[in-house]
């Protein structure tokens, strides 16, 4: 089990700590949603989870056949809907470098699926994956 701990610092912001290590990051109320945007807010870190934990079980299975998808990217793109405020959309867009063959890139792109942000989703939101 791991422990997070989030205090409000006021104007929008907030400091998370993780329990384990030194960690710590900020978020921040989006503009969109009367704040400032000086950095991620909530539901961004909770979007782009998604994509850092899919390309990460991909690397993982990759390097247990003794491959690499180094350099590959992940593009995330949130979409909010309203009434109530919430996710209704995910698009993740892989591009994977040349050094990594295109006869495997569905096999990674398969491991989306085992990804444990992907499997704890709520099935409204909609998942849009493409890649090159």
């Amino acid at each position: 089990m791991t422990t997070f701990l989030c205090t409000y610092k006021g104007d929008g912001q907030t400091t998370l700590k993780h329990s384990d290590n030194v960690a710590e990051v900020i978020t921040d109320l989006p503009i969109d949603n009367g704040g400032k945007g000086r950095g991620f807010s909530p539901t961004d870190f909770f979007a782009s989870s998604l994509g850092a934990c899919a390309v990460t079980i991909m690397g993982k299975y990759a390097e247990s056949q003794s491959k690499s998808i180094a350099g590959t990217t992940v593009e995330i793109t949130k979409t909010m809907g309203v009434d109530p405020r919430r996710i209704i959309e995910i698009s993740v867009k892989f591009t994977f470098p040349n050094t990594v063959p295109a006869e495997d890139r569905p096999t990674y792109l398969a491991y989306l699926k085992t990804c444990p942000v992907y499997n704890s989703l709520n099935p409204n939101i909609r998942v849009n994956v493409v890649s090159n």
